[in-house]
Order: structure tokens, then sequence, then C-alpha cells
């Protein structure tokens, strides 16, 4: 990764998706004239930083971290990489908003489409849903970890020759859950064990067919032991 210095730079933020402010809820509040409520019910400022990988000391931050963070470190597609994170930083914005890692796309922010899915330990999980702070230590794998010196992954490859996706927006997201579905020997390799398991991944352009195709031709490849 790229202009490592550029990221230590620190990232606040507040996300309107998640606490919209609509003119009901303002009307209400004023009508009401509880100011104090108001006050209350504000979510705090999310913020995240950048603080160098542990195995690189010219990127090491010189400060430690500011009151409120908690400096974590995270394997991310091989390389460790620490943040400073607030506690009510979700680990899909600390991955895009730190690190750059976009490929992880923010959908529901409920999780309810899979469209944040990546993989923990080995698990595929709902980022959206996970707090950073919880996954200090952790091995995580994104969709831009998925190709290795230059060569796509099976399930890239697949979905490129299947057609599986229209606008691409989920199909990150889907990539992430075929591969757990694909590593993990408990779930059955027909179709409608496929159609069942990815069914927490929602594709709004309707490329099911497109994406089980993808996802069975990948399985042949990556058996032949080409991945």
């Amino acid at each position: 990764m790229d202009d490592r210095e550029r990221l230590k730079t620190e990232v606040s933020y507040f996300d309107p998706q998640r606490h919209p402010a609509s003119p009901s809820r303002r009307r209400f509040l004023k009508s009401a004239g509880v100011s104090g409520l108001a006050v209350a019910a504000a979510p705090a400022l999310s913020s995240v930083s950048y603080a160098g990988s542990p195995d690189d000391p010219d990127t090491q931050a010189d400060a430690p971290p500011a009151e409120g963070q908690r400096r974590i470190t995270l394997t991310v597609n091989g390389r460790r990489e620490q943040l400073d994170v607030t506690p009510n930083v979700i680990l899909l914005d600390a991955l895009r908003h730190a690190l750059q890692l976009t490929g992880t796309k923010k959908g529901c922010d409920h999780g309810q489409c899979g469209a944040c899915t990546i993989l923990v330990n080995g698990t595929s999980i709902n980022s959206c849903l996970s707090l950073a702070v919880t996954h200090d230590g952790d091995e995580i794998t994104t969709v831009e970890g998925l190709e290795k010196n230059g060569q796509q992954h099976p399930l890239q490859q697949a979905f490129l020759e299947y057609d599986a996706y229209q606008c691409g927006y989920c199909t990150s997201g889907q990539m992430m859950s075929a591969l757990a579905i694909l590593q993990d020997d408990d779930i059955g390799s027909s179709d409608a064990d496929v159609r069942e398991a990815m069914s927490g991944n929602i594709c709004r352009c309707g490329a099911y067919k497109n994406i089980v195709a993808a996802i069975q031709s990948a399985r042949g490849t990556m058996q032949g032991g080409n991945a």
C-alpha cells in the first residue's frame, strides 16, 4: 500500500446514513423543547487514524493515541497494521477510512445486505456490525487480498467469466462470502446448498443465477489445485 504518510491524518466522521436528521425529528425536538434530550441523543463523533505498521518502523506514528482512542493491531491481507480508533468505530469504517481499502462496501449498515462481508480469522462476518476494537490481533482478509502476486483468485476470474455482476456494488461481498463457503467442508456443494449459504448477500440487479454458476466454476478450479 502506498502513501502511508498521508494516512496518518486522523479521520473524524459523522455518518448521516446511520443517524439521519429527518425534518420530522427536528420538528419534534423543536416543538418538545427538550434541548437536553437532543444533546444526550447526539452520537459521539467517530475517529480513526493510521498509526503505521509494526513491521515498517518508517511508518510508525510519533505520538501515542489521542485521548479517547485505543491503538489496535490488525493483520490485513497479510500485512500488520496499527490503527488508533475510538470505541464506536466499526470495522468497516476503519478499513475504508484508515487503510483506504474501499473494495469492501457500505450498504445497508444493518448487516442485511452482505456488501461489507470480509473474513476474520477465516470466518465471514458483516464488518458493519463489528467494532474495530474487538478485533485487536485478528487476521482480516478483504477483497483486495484475493489477488496474489498479480494473479487473480479463481473466484475473481469466475465472476468475470460468468458475468456474475451488473452494477458491481455487491460483488466484493459476494466473493468474500463465496470464499468462506468454498472453504467450509460443512456446507454442501449443490446449487441449492450454495444458494442457501449465500442468502445473506443481496444482489439488487438479480444476478443470482450467474453468481451461483461462478461459485461452482471456482470450486472446480480450486479443487483442481489452482488456488
